[in-house]
Parts: C-alpha cells; structure tokens; sequence
C-alpha cells in the first residue's frame, strides 16, 4: 500500500534512466516553445494584418483586400526562417501583396513582398548599398540571397 502512496523511494536504474530522459524531453520542449513563439507572434501579427485589410478599400484609397494566398506564403516564409533570424514586421501593400520587412535602422532594411504566386520581389538598403531583385520560394526554403541580406543588415555570421 506504502508504494501506491508514493511513501516508498525505491529507484532502479531503469526508473532513473525513465526519468532522466522524461527531464531532458520537458527541457528540450520547453526551449523549442520558447523559439517557436517568436515565431507564433510573428504569424499571428501577420493574420491580424491580413485581417484588418482584408477588405478593398482597406487604405480609403482604393487599395485591394490583402490575398490569402500571399498571407500562406508569408506564413510559410516565416516558418521556414532560421531560429537565429529576427522576426519581421508585416506590412500591407495596396497591389493586395503582404510584405515582410526587417528593419536595423532608417539606413538597414530588407523588404520582401508576396502576391499572388511563388514569386518573391525584395529590395534591401545597407547603407550606400541598395538593390531590388526577384527569387523564387517552394514553401519550405528561404531563397540564399535573401536569407544573406537579412543576416547583412544585422551583421550575423553567414
């Protein structure tokens, strides 16, 4: 009876490998949670931002309700970004596009757009440095040059 309590401290090896392993899998949970919720928040900005311009007209200008399409797309990005890349502010275009920008500073930014189709359009500034180009994103890998020019503007290892 003593046992079913939990009164009885009787611990084999096996029991303390169990264990052992029960802690190292709540360790490795809880830290992928940690990292997974940047991640989460990002997203989640990115369907508040959806939502709020889902409609045309959204800017009182005439602009076009944001595409679900292009919010898959940004999602996929952003699931797909390293655990050491900052997550990006989602921004509205009035085309119907989303777009995800990093920002260092007035002179540091990469802007990435999403539309209608696995076409991405970016532009960067770095400085003097400044350009604009066009990759191409299966759902599951950040094209290189872009992931080079995020890691560029906050001056991470490549």
């Amino acid at each position: 009876m003593n046992s079913l309590l939990g009164e009885e401290n009787a611990v084999s090896d096996a029991a303390c490998e169990v264990n052992r392993a029960k802690s190292e899998a709540l360790d490795s949970l809880e830290h992928s949670q940690s990292l997974f919720g940047d991640k989460l928040a990002a997203i989640s900005e990115l369907w508040e931002v959806a939502i709020e311009c889902g409609e045309d007209g959204w800017d009182g200008e005439g602009a076009c309700a944001i595409e679900p399409f292009a919010v898959f797309m940004a999602e996929r990005f952003v699931y797909a970004l390293p655990d050491d890349i900052p997550m990006p502010e989602p921004i509205p275009e009035p085309d119907g596009s989303i777009g995800l920008d990093w920002t260092v500073s007035r002179h540091q930014n990469l802007s990435v757009s999403f539309g209608t189709n696995a076409r991405l359009a970016y532009a960067w500034l770095d400085g003097s440095d400044r350009g604009h180009a066009v990759a191409r994103f299966d759902g599951e890998t950040i094209p290189r040059r872009i992931l080079d020019g995020i890691k560029a503007i906050y001056r991470l290892p490549k």
